[in-house]
């Protein structure tokens, strides 16, 4: 409704100083020139909107204005206290601002909505860590969330393979992947932040100066991309597949899902067929990952090359021929 837009609207442009019309159009989801309108239909309303050409322009309110229009609907309330991860917060030592936050926001809210907000806790819960693991909270992750919170350099050492770097690093965000803790730092003199974990630091100490934060930084698309640029850095070798359709829907719950779906879609593949797909070629991490990958899939996979694999493939079959012969 454009009623809830307009006031979504006033919302984001008291929470920052100035938006261009691409970033509202983004966080509104609509057109530029829609953002445009709505823009005309506030200011009209006395709602104190402007704009400025230029490429810094952008729309802003006037002079600190504020408006009323704060109140939660039950639905709001429930993402909001659903939004919170409570381990990962006691982890970074914000376990009791967090629960105080809570508090103080149950209490402001209006009875129908306070107790939408309290029925969250009894029907969900967000574990993070995968099964069979018994994640422990880093020793160093909590001074380093106080950097990351407060844009403050810290000198780091940390564990690489067989030694110990040392680094001053800018921490600009943290990431917590299946119970594992990663920062986000960039290090001093170099252009581009990169990924540690957080268990492998061993020393972290306050420089006692701020870095000036690049307002340009995406943690989410930081991460995303980065994390693509790992496991495409995993599959250094290529195996060459013959599928059944039930191999070739099965593969990407086998392998590298990502790689798989490529994968397939290059081979010519669409989901229904009920031909073999012949000529997939399949990025791996290595032939012996390979290997203990494509035997789950038994007859519904050839692998016609590489000779080592196919081999070592047809040595299996012919094992298992013998054990249920």
């Amino acid at each position: 409704m454009r009623a809830a837009r307009l006031i979504r609207m006033v919302l984001l442009l008291q929470s920052r100083p100035r938006m261009t019309a691409a970033e509202l159009a983004g966080e509104l989801e609509v057109s530029e020139r829609t953002v445009a309108r709505d823009a005309q239909a506030l200011s009209e309303a006395g709602v104190p909107v402007y704009a400025e050409r230029g490429r810094a322009g952008g729309y802003a309110l006037v002079g600190g204005y504020r408006t009323g229009l704060t109140g939660l609907a039950p639905e709001e309330a429930q993402a909001l206290f659903l939004s919170g991860v409570p381990g990962a917060l006691r982890e970074m030592g914000l376990g009791e601002a967090a629960s105080a936050a809570r508090l103080k926001v149950s209490a402001a809210l209006a009875p129908p909505v306070r107790e939408a907000s309290r029925a969250v806790s009894g029907r969900f819960h967000l574990d993070a860590p995968a099964w069979y693991t018994r994640p422990e909270a880093p020793g160093l992750l909590a001074p380093l969330a106080e950097a990351v919170w407060d844009d403050r350099r810290v000198a780091a050492a940390y564990r690489r393979a067989d030694r110990e770097v040392r680094r001053d690093l800018e921490p600009y965000g943290l990431v917590l992947k299946a119970g594992v803790w990663y920062v986000c730092a960039r290090a001093e003199g170099a252009g581009r932040a990169r990924v540690y974990r957080v268990d492998r630091f061993t020393e972290v100490r306050d420089l006692g100066t701020r870095f000036a934060r690049d307002t340009g930084f995406d943690l989410a698309r930081f991460w995303r991309e980065r994390a693509e640029e790992f496991a495409r850095s995993l599959l250094r070798e290529e195996v060459r597949l013959r599928l059944s359709p039930a191999g070739a829907r099965r593969l990407p719950g086998a392998t590298d899902p990502r790689a798989a779906r490529e994968a397939l879609a290059a081979a010519g593949w669409r989901d229904g067929s009920a031909r073999w797909v012949e000529d997939v070629v399949l990025p791996v991490e290595s032939l012996e990952v390979a290997y203990e990958q494509l035997l789950g899939l038994g007859p519904e996979a050839e692998v016609v090359a590489p000779p080592e694999l196919r081999d070592r493939l047809r040595e299996a079959a012919r094992r298992m021929a013998g054990l249920y012969g």
